[in-house]
């Protein structure tokens, strides 16, 4: 039976388990929307803005591990998609992007609204091709999601409209999509090097990313028996932080604790399943062995003594057999003091929230991660949301904590919190936003109402754009241009039908962050906190101080000795 393009897109999207593709209606989009209200079977979720659609997408395939879809309307439409699908592509995130399109007849024309999604996709994508023709479309569209499911990664179809409107017989051959991944251990020579490795180092340590998300209990079993300190990545904190004995920390821009000087004090460092991208952090004399299922990644970042290729926890049980149990615990003892005082240090300001306003929000994140379920779904904003979030969210077994953390976008809390919600609509979910990120994709709190999604969006507003004013001042120079001028945000969210809650008190909010999280639908908690509150990272270096010092010493010679009083006021426990 012959039917349009469009349809067959619907019916390959189901069968595919697609739940739903978020986006914003129109023009050449318009035949495969009317095949969705026609199938019934996927839902359309209607954004406010195409950029927010990818986001939520994103968050969606991150958290379920399924194929998730957005789209977007020819030229301006899918050119919206471009960021979040960025975000996506670098999160490993199985994306099926619909990148709509002109007219086949018009393409190469200078057409009204004409661009080359095929070109402009292709760097945030493994896949992306232009459908030209209804012969093509059931191959491309096989080939597209397969793509983005084996590769983990986004893929594109660029769709011109006349084409999607255009009738197409069902092929009879099945093309069923394979979603199960096989198992990668390295070959037992391999192994047996690593082995070798392992058993002549006194210090070993384990550094972990996102890789390790299935091997929590492996790696454990392998700092047990190599007497190991376990530092991680941010996007590993969910998955090793908890029921860690042998716990250290972070590393990087963001971290805390004792995880930076364990990696530059062992024999050897045993990178397991991470891409960190920060070298500067990196250590340049222990051995480096490297274990990751991504053979691009072996090396990338570090020198290396050893790769493997090959999944962690495959790997792992394989190699713990192999290797020969330490008993000498000295330097992991040391090392979790080291992670002790570190902590004690960074709690400063959770352990003594004083009466000061503006607060500090180091006690709203830590009352945060207190009063949330134990399953909580976070989403934080690119800048000091990261920092708080990374320091002062518990992680438990079933949270789970996702971001922009390798693209780095400002706004994707909100978007990335809708995808979320919408996946799962049974668990807490709570966006951790930035006033600068909030403001940059604002309009989509609407779609939080318009769905009465029960996202709680915890909104850090502190009136700055809090990251880039600490950036300049390390660097030396005195802030510029990064001050905001803010509404009530509580009130604003009550104008859209949603509860606004306003925290100016420290004393108000362990009860207004729980008031908030009761509330069964949608809510905005709007905490008032200190735009001079600085985050030191887990190791500084001299020209870093040296930075911040010329910078408060040239805010004092132009006249802004208040600001500078303020920065040292907000900040003196961090010496003590």
């Amino acid at each position: 039976m012959a039917h349009r393009v469009a349809d067959e897109l619907v019916n390959k999207l189901v069968e595919a388990g697609v739940k739903r593709i978020y986006g914003v209606v129109g023009d050449s989009l318009n035949p495969v929307t009317d095949a969705l209200r026609l199938n019934g079977k996927i839902q359309w979720i209607h954004v406010r803005h195409e950029e927010t659609a990818a986001f939520a997408a994103g968050a969606e395939a991150q958290l379920s591990g399924k194929l998730a879809a957005c789209a977007g309307s020819c030229g301006p439409g899918n050119l919206h998609l471009i960021n979040g699908l960025f975000d996506a592509h670098r999160s490993n995130a199985p994306v099926l992007a619909i990148a709509s399109h002109i007219p086949a007849t018009e393409i190469g024309t200078g057409y009204f609204q004409e661009t080359h999604p095929e070109i402009l996709f292709k760097e945030c994508s493994h896949y992306c091709e232009l459908i030209s023709n209804p012969k093509q479309f059931e191959r491309v569209l096989h080939i597209a999601m397969q793509t983005a499911i084996g590769r983990n990664g986004v893929s594109v179809i660029a769709l011109p409209g006349d084409v999607a409107a255009m009738e197409v017989t069902a092929n009879g051959s099945l093309r069923s999509l394979m979603s199960h991944r096989p198992t990668v251990r390295p070959c037992e020579n391999d192994l047996a090097r690593l082995a070798d490795l392992i058993n002549s180092s006194k210090k070993v340590v384990l550094f972990c990313g996102i890789g390790c998300a299935d091997a929590h209990d492996e790696v454990i079993a392998l700092a047990e028996k190599l007497k190991s300190p376990i530092g991680h990545s941010y996007r590993g904190k969910a998955f090793l932080e908890y029921n860690n004995p042998y716990d250290v920390g972070m590393s990087g821009l963001l971290g805390f604790g004792a995880a930076y000087r364990a990696m530059h004090e062992c024999d050897l460092l045993l990178l397991l399943g991470t891409d960190f991208p920060y070298d500067k952090f990196l250590p340049s004399k222990p051995k480096v062995a490297q274990i990751d299922i991504r053979v691009e990644n072996l090396g990338r970042r570090s020198k290396l003594d050893l790769g493997l290729w090959g999944d962690v926890r495959e790997t792992v049980r394989a190699l713990l057999p192999m290797v020969n149990a330490k008993s000498d615990r000295s330097f992991l003892d040391a090392m979790l003091d080291k992670h002790k005082e570190a902590l004690r240090r960074l709690n400063v300001y959770v352990e003594h929230v004083g009466k000061r306003t503006p607060m500090h929000p180091e006690p709203v994140a830590a009352a945060l991660s207190e009063v949330a379920s134990d399953d909580a779904i976070f989403t934080a904003d690119t800048g000091m949301c990261n920092v708080w979030s990374s320091r002062y969210i518990r992680a438990t077994k079933e949270r789970r904590v996702i971001g922009s953390f390798n693209h780095g976008s400002m706004a994707n809390a909100l978007p990335q919190a809708i995808g979320a919600q919408l996946c799962y609509p049974g668990r807490q979910v709570i966006a951790m936003a930035g006033d600068g990120g909030l403001a940059m994709l604002m309009g989509d709190l609407l779609t939080m109402a318009q769905y009465n999604l029960p996202i709680k969006l915890i909104l850090f507003n502190n009136s700055v754009l809090g990251m880039v004013k600490l950036e300049m001042e390390v660097a030396g120079l005195p802030d510029f241009q990064t001050d905001l001028k803010n509404p009530n945000f509580a009130k604003l969210a009550e104008a859209i039908g949603m509860m606004g809650v306003r925290i100016e008190d420290p004393a108000d909010v362990s009860s207004g962050l729980k008031k908030a999280l009761q509330q069964s639908g949608p809510a905005l908690v709007d905490v008032v906190t200190d735009p001079n509150a600085v985050s030191l990272p887990s190791h500084i270096e001299p020209e870093q101080v040296v930075g911040f010092g010329l910078t408060l010493g040239k805010l004092v010679l132009a006249g802004h000795i208040d600001e500078v009083v303020d920065t040292i006021e907000t900040n003196i426990r961090h010496v003590a």
